[in-house]
């Protein structure tokens, strides 16, 4: 059973951006979208590009969890699970710049960008994407800016409950010192070395690496 931290700030914060995705909205732009889309059979782990034999692809998400990554270093930018739509966000970046992992079996279908522009346009979907696309932008600039203006220890913490408010598919999936890595600029040995007195303290409960509880994580290191 999960153990959280209900008056900390960092949690407080993380949770209720979460419990803001407008599902509803997304759900009627996957209602339009996934009739002319076509099923994308994936595994756990699964590198999925943007763009494939010169057409750009929108990709639709309808189980699972899976995250975005930065193409040059490796950094995960945004981490989502189903229902949500990938691809309308990032149609004016360079599509070789980010690319999407699968963490489990998911249902994932695509169709070209211009097809899903298109419908959007044909069904005056302008509003559901418009949430949608606040949403994505409010949970990578919340991202960007808590592991850039933070202390090694404070990016740490803030990761420990980005965590815990995954699902469980994620956590069970991928080691704590891994998470927070992928997902920062620190050094690994930073953050083991904070991980080890955290659960020294009894603050953090973990098995074999993978984040099971969190229990009144200090303020200060």
């Amino acid at each position: 059973m999960a153990v959280y931290e209900q008056q900390n700030p960092f949690f407080i914060e993380s949770s209720n951006l979460r419990n803001k995705k407008p599902l509803a909205e997304i759900e009627r732009l996957l209602a339009h979208l996934t009739p002319p889309a076509n099923k994308l059979e994936t595994k756990g782990r699964q590198t999925i590009n943007y763009m494939d034999n010169d057409q750009r692809k929108c990709f639709l998400l309808h189980k699972g969890s899976v995250s975005l990554y930065r193409s040059v270093d490796g950094m995960v930018l945004n981490t989502e699970s189903a229902p949500f739509v990938f691809g309308m966000s990032t149609q004016m970046t360079d599509p070789d710049y980010l690319f999407i992992r699968t963490h489990d079996i998911s249902e994932v279908s695509w169709l070209p960008l211009e097809v899903a522009n298109q419908i959007i346009a044909e069904n005056n979907l302008w509003r559901p994407l418009s949430q949608m696309l606040i949403y994505t932008v409010t949970r990578v600039y919340d991202h960007c800016t808590k592991i850039s203006s933070l202390s090694s220890y404070d990016i740490i913490r803030y990761q420990l409950y980005e965590l815990m408010s995954e699902t469980e598919a994620i956590r069970n999936s991928v080691s704590i010192a891994n998470y927070i890595q992928s997902r920062t600029f620190l050094s690994r040995s930073s953050i083991m070395k904070i991980l080890a007195q955290l659960k020294a303290g009894g603050y953090i409960v973990s098995e074999r690496g993978c984040l099971q509880a969190i229990k009144n994580i200090p303020l200060k290191y």
